[in-house]
């Protein structure tokens, strides 16, 4: 016999964890609600309606609460949630085992994968919004093939028309040095190029300091740009530019380095397809610098503001996540989802819920099954009454009826009458119809 289910939950930080025992079996839901970013996804493909999206207009503006709640008493963990999670907000592992890599577990698994035209460089690591892209250089540095001669002179320049700032050259030598921007600072549009450009730097600036430079030359040699010119001696060979570039689970396939690298090096694996729109006639009382919503709530950092309207969006940086338009107070943002990109299904016994849950995404509509299970018998056959004979009356009876009736009706309307038969013992009094009179000698002459 199957024991009971024990559900417990516990609360770590940003993380609450939802924990389901069942005999030998543990099954554990761990859901990080900073990384949340409200779309509502999962709520439209829960399958036993365990999950409530909560006030993403207030959420978008500053409150500090969970975007999704779920009632554990509800939930089946069929982890549904954590397969589609386009920010891999929720985990579920099964027994210690990451559910999404279960055998037919579809799930999507959006992600940015270098290719071969990788150099690798440093753009794609300071774009990206998620924190997932890490940059390892393995290459030497200067200092390790040629130390610094005191003393040495020349000249060194750089072609900023030519420079791309991918950073190799502040990495193998220290008399270049790049100025980073603010991440608030990187948005789809550079406000300050003119017309907006469609490659966003992340620097601000690439300094010379020529103090820690003995115009070896080397720096020359790597730049990938041919941006460097030095007038110098090379005493040594430049090393050949190598390093590796990994993407961790945090990528949400933005697609911001893809945007930004100078060399087609980046393949991105959307997990939805479809169009993002603005409704233009809602836009009227929109304040992107007050409200703030769709910027704060958007994985992507989708969002800017244009020298020419109110309002912009960068479609091919967008994932279709729909967290915009759920906090977007003044419904001025339409999302549409056409596709979703999973792995495949299997023919499993739960396989069609899953392709219910998957065209919820795109339909924003959850076909839920009949659980009502209920047995109607059928109504069982009655016969029909018939209708009841109406009675014969007696014209003499009727006559002697209404007689006595009116003999009665003048004491009823005679008060002191009516207050003697009240006060009269109960055992005392007779039918005034009837062949014996009540017993007060004053009623008795009211009848004769």
């Amino acid at each position: 016999m199957l024991s009971q289910p024990e559900v417990s939950q516990t609360v770590t930080d940003s993380h609450i964890i939802y924990t389901k025992r069942t005999g030998d079996t543990t099954t554990r839901i761990d859901y990080d609600y900073k990384r949340c970013c409200g779309c509502g996804i999962c709520v439209d493909l829960c399958p036993t309606d365990a999950l409530e999206l909560g006030d993403m207009c207030a959420i978008g503006t500053g409150l500090d609460v969970p975007p999704v709640l779920m009632d554990p008493d509800k939930c089946s963990f069929c982890g549904m949630c954590a397969a589609f999670c386009p920010t891999k907000a929720v985990k579920m592992d099964i027994d210690g085992k990451n559910s999404v890599k279960r055998d037919c577990y579809p799930h999507i698994d959006p992600k940015a994968q270098p290719n071969e035209s990788c150099l690798p460089c440093s753009l794609c690591e300071q774009v990206c919004s998620s924190d997932a892209i890490t940059v390892e250089y393995t290459f030497p540095k200067k200092e390790e093939i040629a130390p610094l001669k005191e003393g040495a002179t020349g000249e060194i320049s750089i072609d900023r028309g030519k420079c791309n700032f991918c950073g190799i050259c502040a990495y193998f030598c220290d008399a270049f040095i790049l100025i980073p921007k603010d991440k608030g600072e990187i948005t789809p549009v550079d406000p300050k190029t003119s017309p907006p450009s469609t490659l966003v730097v992340p620097f601000e600036n690439i300094l010379i300091d020529e103090a820690a430079c003995d115009y070896c030359v080397l720096c020359e040699d790597i730049c990938p740009e041919d941006a460097i010119k030095v007038t110098g001696t090379r005493e040594v060979a430049a090393p050949r530019v190598s390093g590796t570039l990994s993407v961790n689970e945090n990528c949400v396939a933005c697609g911001w380095c893809k945007s930004v690298c100078p060399y087609d090096a980046i393949d991105i694996f959307k997990p939805f397809e479809g169009g993002i729109r603005l409704i233009e006639n809602h836009l009227i009382r929109c304040d992107p610098l007050g409200c703030h919503a769709c910027f704060n709530v958007c994985p992507a950092n989708a969002w800017y503001i244009p020298d020419d309207g109110k309002i912009g969006v960068s479609a091919d940086r967008c994932t279709f996540c729909g967290a915009c338009e759920r906090a977007c107070w003044l419904d001025a943002i339409a999302v549409d989802r056409t596709s979703v990109a999973h792995t495949p299904l299997c023919d499993t016994a739960w396989g069609e819920e899953w392709e219910r849950g998957i065209k919820s995404i795109i339909s924003g509509k959850r076909m839920y099954l009949d659980r009502s299970h209920v047995v109607v018998s059928p109504a069982p056959a009655r016969e029909v009454a018939p209708v009841p004979a109406m009675p014969v009356i007696d014209p003499s009876l009727l006559k002697r009826a209404r007689e006595r009736i009116d003999r009665v009706m003048p004491m009823l309307s005679d008060v002191k009458a009516r207050r003697g038969w009240e006060a009269a013992p109960a055992e005392g009094c007779h039918d005034v119809t009837g062949s014996a009179a009540i017993t007060s000698p004053r009623h008795n002459r009211k009848l004769q």
